[in-house]
Order: C-alpha cells, then sequence, then structure tokens
C-alpha cells in the first residue's frame, strides 16, 4: 500500500535526518490522515484515493512556488519545488501532451461524444481513461479542443 510505503520512508528519512523528506512527507501524511477522517465515519483510503491527495499536495506545491516566485521570494519557491519532487516520486508518471491527446481522442470516440454542449461527460470519461496520469487543468484543456475540432 501506498500510505505504508509513505510512513516506512518517512521514518527512513528521519534516521538520516533529511529534513526535506521529513517534512514533506510528514505533511503527505497529514493529509492523507485527514482525508481518511473526512465525512461520515472513518475508513482507511485505497492506493488510489492515497493518490489523489498525493496530486492534490503535489498541485499545491506547484501554485505555491509560482506564486512566491512572482512575489520575488525565490528561496521559498526553490523549498516548495523542492517539496513537489519529493511528492513526484510518489506518482505516476506524467503523460506527454502526445500520449494525452491520443488517449482522449480514444475515450470521446469510445463513448462518441462530440460538440462543446457534452463537455461535463467528455471530462468524465477522459478523467478516467487517464487515470491521473495529467493534471485536471490540461486535460480539460485537451478536451476542450477535441469537442471543438469534431
Amino acid at each position: 500500500m501506498l500510505k505504508a510505503r509513505l510512513e516506512s520512508d518517512l521514518r527512513d528519512a528521519m534516521k538520516a535526518r533529511d529534513e526535506l523528506v521529513t517534512s514533506t512527507l510528514r505533511m503527505a501524511l497529514t493529509a492523507v490522515r485527514n482525508a481518511e477522517v473526512a465525512g461520515k465515519s472513518a475508513r482507511e483510503l485505497s492506493d488510489d484515493e492515497v493518490l489523489s491527495v498525493l496530486t492534490k499536495e503535489a498541485k499545491k506545491r506547484r501554485e505555491a512556488a509560482d506564486a512566491f516566485a512572482d512575489a520575488g521570494r525565490e528561496a521559498q519557491a526553490a523549498k516548495e519545488r523542492a517539496e513537489e519532487e519529493v511528492l513526484a516520486g510518489y506518482l505516476p508518471k506524467q503523460l506527454s501532451e502526445e500520449e494525452l491527446t491520443a488517449i482522449v481522442r480514444d475515450a470521446l470516440s469510445a463513448a462518441g461524444l462530440s460538440g462543446m454542449s457534452s463537455m461535463g461527460p467528455a471530462m468524465k470519461a477522459a478523467q478516467a481513461a487517464v487515470a491521473g496520469r495529467a493534471e485536471g487543468g490540461r486535460v480539460a484543456a485537451v478536451v476542450r479542443a477535441q469537442l471543438a475540432a469534431g
């Protein structure tokens, strides 16, 4: 399980006195635990759900790094980018633009979707096909382009 791997890697980082990895994995595990107790009853998250939490955390780091860089705070931006790199080690490899376009095209044709009026169902089909290997904004842009073209 991914959560167990995170906990094991946290212990290893603590033993190695790796401050960056330790703090990043603590933050990630806190987010996972918060997700486990959210809702009506506490439950163990599946690997896909843990992956979803880690993806959100990586996106937060990327957005924070951009904000810090825009504000001229390069040291803080570099820290956020380093944390994002640590989290990226637990995420599936991101799809290239060509791979993403091909997967979305196949998903839309399989579902028989065309035209901008079917954006909602198209996004649902595309997200299922992509399965976390591309950020939602990238997927939406490709879906929008495909629907507009077709």
